[in-house]
């Protein structure tokens, strides 16, 4: 099973391009799995066989996790990651049929994202975001991060990815590396425009393609960098957007996907239409992207309540 289950992994990041990060999960799940099996079956991960697997036994996987106090979403998503890994087997021609296809993915309940208010978003970049030291390297690129992120709504990943091969100050664009390694084009507002041209102007000053900075030429190609010449990574994103939104909310999550809601929630409720907010996002599904008119409905029901007289 080992080995079906790394040429699955191959494929899903060869053929299908999918993530390191679902590919991992993938993995970690498959592995649970087929522990699972080798207990059911009292066999080594070589000696068990996929063609008495069925659904029952799927479903006693499912009922092992539910020991276990597991949530409903890491439920459903580790029946997925095995209900594709059947799907390979049978384009694969392993087997005839998958013994997954008929087991119920669980109902997860609808969480609706965070997201900051118009007024506690433009708190943040009166107050926190202003209070960065704008002379400094430092100060003028952690605007632009923010600035961009609330403007564009693009994912912590894909602003890390950024090149400045992607960025068109002119026509206020800029080119997304999305999920499934697919491109798109999203603009960039007015003020998140002028931060990233006033970052860009002290990085020119940083990069420089000296002999001794040669090796970081790949590098510097990134638009944020670090003082170091190197790319900026997740985590120094992360700390920056919980420094600077805990002096506007109060909420748990204090994210970099934050603003991303932020972003979807504000365009919905200003009459943006649900498809080009979704195409903005880099969703591949509408549904995805219609818990955002949830948030919306919920905000017109309390405005209703509180302001009608028989509400």
């Amino acid at each position: 099973m080992t080995e079906h289950i790394e040429r699955f992994l191959l494929m899903q990041e060869r053929e299908r391009r999918v993530s390191p990060h679902t590919v991992t999960a993938y993995r970690n799940d498959l592995k649970q799995f087929a522990e699972f099996l080798q207990h059911h079956f009292e066999a080594t991960p070589e000696e068990i066989d996929l063609k008495k697997v069925d659904a029952l036994t799927v479903r006693l996987f499912l009922g092992e996790l539910l020991k276990e106090k597991m949530k409903a979403r890491s439920i459903a998503r580790k029946l997925a990651a095995v209900k594709s890994f059947f799907r390979y087997l049978v384009a694969t021609g392993t087997l005839t049929s998958s013994p997954a296809a008929a087991v119920i993915t669980p109902k997860v309940p609808k969480v609706l994202p965070s997201f900051l208010s118009e007024a506690q978003t433009e708190k943040l970049f009166d107050e926190p975001v202003a209070s960065t030291d704008a002379a400094s390297f430092e100060g003028l690129r952690d605007r632009a991060i923010l600035e961009l992120l609330y403007s564009s709504g693009i994912r912590l990943s894909e602003l890390i990815g950024l090149d400045m091969a992607d960025v068109d100050l002119q026509h206020r664009l800029i080119k997304v590396l999305g999920k499934g390694k697919k491109h798109r084009i999203v603009p960039v507002g007015e003020k998140a425009a002028a931060a990233l041209k006033s970052y860009f102007e002290v990085r020119a000053n940083l990069v420089t393609f000296s002999k001794a900075a040669a090796e970081h030429t790949k590098q510097c190609n990134a638009v944020f960098l670090t003082e170091k010449h190197e790319r900026i990574y997740p985590v120094l994103v992360q700390r920056l957007t919980k420094k600077l939104l805990t002096g506007v909310t109060e909420m748990k999550k204090k994210s970099p996907h934050v603003l991303r809601h932020t972003f979807a929630t504000h365009l919905l409720n200003a009459g943006a239409d649900l498809k080009s907010v979704s195409e903005m996002l880099g969703h591949t599904n509408l549904t995805t992207t219609e818990i955002y008119t949830h948030v919306t409905f919920e905000r017109l029901k309390d405005v209703y309540h509180k302001a009608h007289p028989k509400a």
